[in-house]
């Protein structure tokens, strides 16, 4: 599971490309009660949201020419340059090169070779996110793609990841885990084939946070009274959780789940 105790390949930031950084803070301090505080006057308009004065996500406008709102989930590597080349060697493409973020890390911005854009951090003065897998915090990342297998063997590559095919009631999922851990908590995200397959409907291979929620309904309600829109209802997943996928009023897809209580 997610946890603060970074390690390589481990999710450890998270951030919103938005076209109106004010409305993305006003909807998301709606639906899960977050601050919004400045990274300073040299960053560009970037910006944290916070809860309880602990960082959970990052919120920042659009850079990239032709970007449109999303979430982006970033891993840890102990050295971008190195881990951007080996992306390009293994088919994926470097979007923005590896720089400096003053002296809090280092990041680039890249697309594995299905198309689902990702982002490495690697730490300096920050580390990564500072709460997570609690209410109104990051629970799971989840990649949807054409071709999860071949997924699967890239950010291997990548990052030593270990991989498990589980049968759900939604059919084939892989279970991803950072290298080395093991157990029923070890997963901290999964790879699932692309909605639209087999049905005619172009595939969009992208990564989806989940955030943890008391209620999924009553969320899905607050996302719509913000302007938001449901991408898939409420749904109970068998042996999982209530769960339904969002997007904000700019179109950036989210998820959302009640997971189920865990047994001790």
């Amino acid at each position: 599971m997610l946890s603060t105790d970074f390690v390589t390949g481990s999710p450890n930031w998270l951030d919103l490309g938005s076209p109106d950084t004010a409305g993305s803070a006003e909807f998301y301090g709606q639906v899960f009660g977050w601050d919004v505080q400045s990274a300073g006057p040299d960053a560009g308009g970037y910006a944290f949201f916070q809860q309880d004065g602990k960082s959970v996500a990052a919120l920042g406008p659009l850079t990239e020419e032709g970007a449109s709102p999303a979430w982006t989930v970033y891993f840890q590597t102990p050295d971008a340059d190195a881990t951007a080349k080996a992306a390009e060697q293994a088919g994926g493409r470097v979007r923005v090169e590896p720089a400096d973020v003053m002296d809090a890390g280092r990041l680039a911005c890249l697309t594995d070779p299905g198309g689902a854009e990702f982002s490495l951090w690697q730490p300096g003065a920050v580390k990564g996110l500072e709460r997570v897998c609690e209410p109104g915090t990051l629970l799971w990342v989840e990649l949807h793609t054409a071709d999860p297998a071949a997924a699967a063997a890239f950010y291997r590559s990548l990052f030593g990841w270990g991989a498990e095919e589980k049968e759900f009631s939604t059919g084939l999922y892989t279970l991803i885990s950072t290298a080395g851990s093991s157990g029923p908590d070890a997963p901290f995200g999964g790879i699932a084939p692309a909605p639209g397959e087999g049905d005619g409907e172009s595939r969009e291979s992208r990564w989806i946070p989940y955030f943890l929620v008391t209620d999924t309904d009553a969320t899905v309600a607050k996302a719509q009274e913000g302007g938001g829109s449901v991408v898939a209802p409420a749904t109970d997943v068998p042996d999982v959780g209530r769960i339904a996928w969002l997007t904000d009023q700019f179109g950036a897809v989210f998820g959302v789940i009640k997971p189920l209580p865990r047994e001790v």
